[in-house]
């Protein structure tokens, strides 16, 4: 067993997702499993919904309904705590191995977010590092801290060309 933590997929019936997540947390209080399961996630976003009034309002909606995030250390006796919590169906893996998620899986599904330090700003001239584009020089337009991404104009063929990029995929021109 490997004593890294990783995150895992827990089915739940629909709608008792937050029972499970909440029981869970009661789990690995009373029993002491904190050193075993770290974090416990029911992943949401937030949502404008207009109602039959034809009022907007701001909801919570459930991105994947049915389903827990779980980082842990996969032991058995941490296998079976979230394995037998009422509400919990199992892992997501084949029969009875659960099967981690990917770094590309977490991060493309937000689960954790890594920081980025930005070394350049708006009007900054910076260099493309990666990508199709890279070696290419533009100017910075917009920076999106929230979701990772810069907009950046570069010039080709004689024309200003807007290019969404990932905040690494750039650094500031010396």
């Amino acid at each position: 067993m490997s004593d890294e933590a990783k995150w895992y997929v827990v089915h739940t019936y629909s709608g008792y997702e937050n029972k499970v997540a909440s029981n869970l947390e009661k789990t690995v209080e009373n029993h002491q499993l904190q050193d075993l399961i770290f974090e416990i996630r029911v992943p949401t976003e937030k949502v404008l919904e207009v109602g039959s009034n034809g009022k907007t309002k701001e909801v919570e909606r459930k991105i994947f309904p049915g389903y827990v995030i779980v980082k842990m250390i996969l032991t058995d006796e941490s296998w079976y705590a979230v394995r037998n919590i009422r509400g919990c169906t199992g892992f997501v893996g084949p029969s009875s191995k659960p099967i981690p998620l990917t770094d590309e899986e977490v991060e493309r599904l937000g689960v954790e977010t890594r920081n980025v330090e930005v070394s350049y700003k708006v009007g900054d001239s910076v260099h493309i590092t990666d990508g199709p584009l890279e070696g290419f020089i533009g100017i910075v337009n917009e920076i999106d801290l929230e979701k990772n991404r810069i907009r950046v104009t570069v010039s080709m063929f004689g024309r200003e060309t807007p290019v969404d990029l990932e905040l690494d995929q750039a650094e500031p021109v010396e």
